[in-house]
């Protein structure tokens, strides 16, 4: 028991600190436009995810939910929509990092718990506490300052947090064995992601192949940048109780932030720290009545 709690405080803390340094990986690949980095990282992921469940014998849990997924047509149709979300998501990250929008995807992470809570209250019907709704109402208040700050609504840290939060519903709902979703979420996306590399590779425009070892190398890396976290995250949140899993959440977005502060050099005085103590606050109220909950 003891032995399974510190592999799930492993699998969890080596999830989030990957998550939180996957802005230096796409960094590399700046060099290839977003929308090719994307098609190549779910090609890849697929490529690695189907090694992984032949290794660890999962092909047949595989093949006894695809057969369910196939007879309950509404299941399908979440997988489909929840593959979706999850491409748009990446998409927007790769394309945050890579365009000086760094601190903003931090910031999408930040908010996206609380997210979270508002999609329990229109989906499941989960009720808000007083604490949780002050929560709500401090973040909206740093998400408007911040869109008065910069004259416009912070998109991408608004699409991150959304499409992130809505994947998660999506997977509440589905409750499909880890691997075999990201598995098929990844096979669902390949002909579209395949097609745009094909194309590509025909009007020369690529960036993978043997003129570019290096790049090729990165590119097909992404399938394993990608995987290995989901897979960390899946057993962390097998072994651990909620509460604890919720307070790894933090790290990411902390460490993006650390990132976009000092390695990307993106501005942070004191107007975006006075808009962040807003979010933080609620965060820690947020925090605080999670853990409260959980104790009762």
């Amino acid at each position: 028991m003891q032995q399974n709690k510190q592999f799930g405080l492993l699998s969890a803390l080596g999830c989030y600190v990957l998550w939180g340094i996957l802005p230096l990986y796409w960094h590399l690949l700046a060099q290839a436009e977003a929308n090719e980095i994307l098609a190549h990282r779910i090609l890849w992921s697929l490529v690695f995810m189907l090694l992984v469940v032949v290794l660890t014998g999962r092909l047949k849990q595989l093949k006894t939910d695809c057969i369910h997924l196939l007879q309950n047509k509404k299941r399908g149709a979440m997988l489909v929509a929840a593959s979706v979300i999850i491409s748009l998501n990446w998409l927007t990250f790769i394309w945050a990092i890579n365009h000086n929008h760094v601190i903003d995807t931090s910031i999408g992470y930040y908010i996206n718990p609380l997210v979270n809570v508002l999609f329990g209250v229109a989906i499941f019907g989960e009720t808000l506490t007083n604490a949780k709704k002050l929560s709500i109402a401090l973040a909206s208040v740093g998400i408007f300052l911040m869109t008065w700050q910069i004259g416009k609504l912070p998109w991408v840290s608004v699409a991150l947090a959304l499409t992130f939060g809505s994947y998660g519903a999506l997977k509440k709902k589905l409750r499909l064995d880890p691997f075999t979703s990201i598995t098929l979420e990844t096979l669902l996306l390949f002909p579209f992601a395949f097609y745009y590399v094909a194309n590509l590779t025909a009007a020369g425009e690529a960036h993978f192949g043997p003129a570019t070892p290096a790049l090729s190398l990165l590119l097909a890396g992404a399938g394993i940048a990608t995987a290995i976290p989901l897979i960390l995250f899946s057993y962390g949140a097998n072994l651990l109780p909620l509460n604890v899993l919720g307070f790894f959440q933090y790290i990411s977005p902390t460490m993006t932030l650390l990132l976009g502060i000092f390695f990307f050099n993106e501005p942070f005085g004191v107007t975006q720290l006075f808009t962040f103590g807003f979010i933080w606050l609620a965060l820690i109220v947020f925090t605080i009545s999670e853990w409260k909950s959980n104790l009762r």
